[in-house]
């Protein structure tokens, strides 16, 4: 499956401009970002002093302070660093299942909301990084300098189509073998993957990275609308699966998908993870101004 032709209309960026990505943690990143890190450096707004100590920077001396105690004093400073924002996206087959009457199909819907996401980054001159995954890493996106990067990003995230079966872990150790300097990301899957477990997050919260858990689902994957003598094929190993659906089959496997989605919300947040679990039948502009920033993801300026 490829993504849309066409991501978001203008009225949509216009209204996403009073967006603005949110993080808990402080990442030394480059300078000229809009958020504020708890990183000592070269800014405006006066941290704190410390000792100054051989091969520091004699411009950041306080010296009114040196003739009054004739002692060397650093003067620091709150920097403002361009933050590394990542965002996964989810390229698996797995994605190309959920298109229905009630909503569009999950990797039409995840290429949608990460061009949302990295417009909204790209407004606050953040540096976003658009990354693919499936079982591995694909070609990533690089875009910073602003909102006029959207463009390209939008045509790279339209390029996407889906392959391959999914393989969260292996993806994961080739991100943190990438990307060394952590930084926040978002993961944008269905997370369709029957080998994912606590690993991955354990890895993350290792390195540092603040994790943003998009768990998309499409309006059949908790609510199968099928009953009787069914074929159900895995479009990610190709197999088949034959089995008898009823009322009470249909109510079994909500209760299985109920604790699939209980268990990846535990696994995330045990390791410092934020989790949101969203359909696809739930308008976008609904989950950028109300799911988001209720889960404190982005925020209204």
């Amino acid at each position: 499956m490829r993504a849309p032709a066409e991501l978001l209309d203008g009225k949509s960026l216009k209204r996403l401009e009073r967006l603005t990505i949110r993080w808990n943690r402080s990442f030394q990143g480059l300078l000229g970002g809009n958020n504020v890190s708890r990183y000592a450096g070269v800014g405006h707004e006066f941290l704190d002093h410390r000792h100054f100590h051989r091969g520091d920077d004699l411009r950041a001396v306080n010296w009114r302070a040196y003739m009054r105690l004739e002692r060397l004093f650093l003067k620091m400073f709150r920097t403002e660093p361009r933050t590394p924002v990542r965002i996964l996206i989810d390229t698996s087959e797995s994605m190309s299942c959920g298109g229905t009457r009630a909503g569009e199909a999950k990797f039409a819907y995840a290429c949608r909301l990460a061009a949302a996401l990295c417009f909204i980054g790209l407004v606050r001159l953040e540096t976003i990084i658009l990354q693919p995954f499936a079982n591995g890493l694909g070609e990533e996106f690089r875009a910073q300098g602003g909102r006029q990067r959207y463009a390209l990003a939008s045509r790279f995230l339209s390029g996407l189509r889906t392959s391959e079966s999914s393989d969260f872990e292996r993806s994961i150790r080739d991100y943190l073998t990438k990307y060394l300097a952590p930084g926040l990301m978002f993961v944008i899957s269905d997370f369709m993957d029957e080998a994912a477990g606590e690993p991955p997050f354990e890895y993350l919260a290792n390195a540092g990275h603040e994790v943003q858990l998009v768990h998309l689902a499409g309006p059949a994957d908790r609510e199968p609308p099928w009953r009787g003598e069914l074929e159900l094929y895995d479009a990610e190993s190709e197999r088949v699966l034959r089995v008898s659906v009823d009322d009470a089959a249909a109510k079994e496997y909500r209760r299985g998908y109920d604790d699939f989605c209980a268990a990846l919300e535990h696994r995330a947040k045990r390791f410092g993870s934020r989790y949101i679990h969203l359909s696809t039948a739930l308008p976008l502009e609904n989950v950028l101004f109300s799911s988001l920033p209720a889960g404190g993801a982005v925020a209204a300026q």
